[in-house]
C-alpha cells in the first residue's frame, strides 16, 4: 500500500491562553498542500516487529519516530501483535511548521487501518492521533480545517480558494515546543509587519512570528522581502516556521521570484512552488 501524506500551512494561527495541562489553547486554519511525503505500508514477514525505515539519515528511527509510535499503537488498540514494514520518502522537511511528521504519523493510522479492513471508526482514529500529536488529528481529514483547543478539535470548513503558493525554507528549524515557551514574554521588533493580510475572504496572521523572529531575525528579513515584491499578495511564517510562505497573484512566475530570493537573501534557500487544493 502507498500513500500519501500531505503538508499543510497555517493561514491563521492565533494563541488563545496557556492552559491548565500545559498546552496553548489555539485557534488556526490550516490547508494541506500539493507537497508530500510518500509512505509505503506492506506486511512484515520477516518477524513480529514494526520495522521502519527512511531515506532521510537525520530522522530518529525508533520509538520517538511518530511512524513508529502511530503504529504501535494502532497495534495495542486492536490487540494484535505488531507485523508491518513501514518505508518513508521525505519531501517535507522536518522543524519547517508544515506538518510532516504529524501527517506521517496520520497516514499511517489510516493505512494500517485499511490494511486491516477497517477495525477502527473515525471516531477512534480521531482519538489516537491526538494522543500521538496535536496536529495529527487534522491530517485525518482531506481539506482545510478549523482546529481548536490544542489543535484536537477539527472542523472541516468550505473549500478554500485554489492558491497558488511559493515555499522558502532557510537551513534551520525551529522547534515548536520552544516556540510555544517563548510565546507569553515575546515582543514586536521595530519596523516589522505583524498586521493581519487580508487574501479574499479570509485573513492571514500567526502569533508565533513574535518570538520566532525575535530569535530568528533572518526570517522577520525575509518576510518584509517577499512583500515587496511585485509577484507577492501576501507572506506568512507557516506554523512556528521555518518556513515562510508566499501567496502569489494571478499569473506570477515562481522562476524569478525564487532565483532573486536566494541572490538577495540566501542561495542554500529550500524553495518549492505549491498549491492549496
Amino acid at each position: 500500500m502507498q500513500l500519501f501524506a500531505p503538508a499543510k500551512i497555517n493561514l491563521s494561527f492565533k494563541i488563545l491562553r496557556r492552559r491548565e495541562d500545559g498546552f496553548h489553547e489555539i485557534d488556526t486554519l490550516m490547508a494541506p498542500i500539493s507537497l508530500a511525503d510518500e509512505l509505503t505500508i506492506e506486511p512484515n514477514d520477516s518477524g513480529p516487529e514494526i520495522a521502519f525505515s527512511s531515506d532521510d539519515p537525520t530522522l530518529p528511527a525508533g520509538e520517538e519516530n511518530l511512524v513508529v509510535k502511530a503504529a504501535r499503537r494502532f497495534f495495542a488498540e486492536i490487540g494484535r501483535e505488531p507485523r508491518v514494514r513501514i518505508t518513508l520518502r521525505k519531501k517535507i522537511p522536518h522543524g519547517a511548521g508544515l506538518g510532516g511528521g504529524s501527517s506521517d504519523a496520520a497516514s499511517t493510522l489510516l493505512g494500517l487501518n485499511q490494511l486491516h479492513g477497517v477495525p477502527l471508526s473515525p471516531e477512534c482514529l480521531t482519538s489516537l492521533a491526538a494522543e500521538i500529536g496535536s496536529d495529527v488529528p487534522f491530517f485525518l481529514n482531506a481539506g482545510p480545517a478549523r482546529c481548536r483547543g490544542r489543535g484536537e478539535i477539527v472542523e472541516s470548513v468550505e473549500a478554500l480558494p485554489r492558491l497558488s503558493l511559493l515555499l522558502l525554507k532557510p537551513e534551520f528549524g525551529v522547534p515548536t515546543p520552544w516556540a510555544y515557551q517563548q510565546w507569553r514574554d515575546s515582543r514586536e521588533l521595530p519596523g516589522v509587519d505583524y498586521a493581519p493580510q487580508k487574501i479574499g475572504e479570509f485573513v492571514l496572521e500567526n502569533d508565533l512570528e513574535r518570538p520566532v523572529f525575535e530569535k530568528h531575525l533572518f526570517l522577520a528579513r525575509m518576510k518584509s522581502w517577499l512583500r515587496d515584491q511585485p509577484e507577492v499578495a501576501a507572506a506568512l511564517l507557516s506554523g512556528s516556521g521555518s518556513t515562510m510562505f508566499a501567496v502569489l497573484r494571478d499569473g506570477a512566475a515562481t522562476e524569478g521570484l525564487a532565483g532573486r530570493a536566494r541572490r538577495e537573501l540566501d542561495p542554500e534557500l529550500w524553495i518549492v512552488p505549491v498549491t492549496t487544493p
